[in-house]
């Protein structure tokens, strides 16, 4: 008898640990995968940003023909880095983040085409481009927030 309430006692204290060890594995798990999300949430959401930043500055110089400001408006978002963050977000972002992140991508997309065709900064034209972009970087950071757990910002 003493034996067998021994070999239970180690049992049970066996099992226990195990299953401690297994919860305690996979919060680290969901921790692990919250930051890889934060991480490339923010690298996307600052390479978007950039990247209209650029178009904009190559928009608002002098350029000698209508081909080359086309050129340098599609290079200054090549050089964001915005397709390799895009990219990194279809990976582990979740459907509905990855959805908002591609709205606002595409709505950048559109002002880039845009002033590649010679819209200029501040026109009645580019107006509507503008609101379609905030909506869309503002749903986009709200779906992002959401997914990292925390709270609306109330201020877009």
């Amino acid at each position: 008898m003493p034996l067998l309430s021994t070999l239970s006692g180690a049992v049970i204290g066996i099992t226990a640990t195990l299953i401690a060890d297994r919860n305690r594995w996979q919060r680290e798990e969901v921790r692990h995968a919250l930051e890889a999300r934060r991480e490339v949430y923010t690298e996307f959401v600052s390479a978007l940003k950039a990247a209209g930043e650029e178009i904009r500055a190559v928009a608002l110089g002098d350029h000698m023909s209508e081909s080359a400001r086309d050129a340098a408006v599609r290079e200054a978002v090549r050089g964001t880095g915005i397709y390799t963050a895009s990219e990194r977000l279809w990976l582990v972002g979740p459907p509905q983040v990855v959805a908002a992140g591609n709205e606002a991508f595409h709505s950048l997309r559109a002002i880039r085409d845009a002033y590649a065709q010679g819209v200029a900064v501040g026109s009645a034209e580019e107006a509507p481009l503008i609101a379609q972009r905030r909506t869309a970087m503002a749903q986009m950071r709200r779906v992002m927030r959401e997914d990292l757990g925390v709270g609306p910002l109330g201020i877009e």
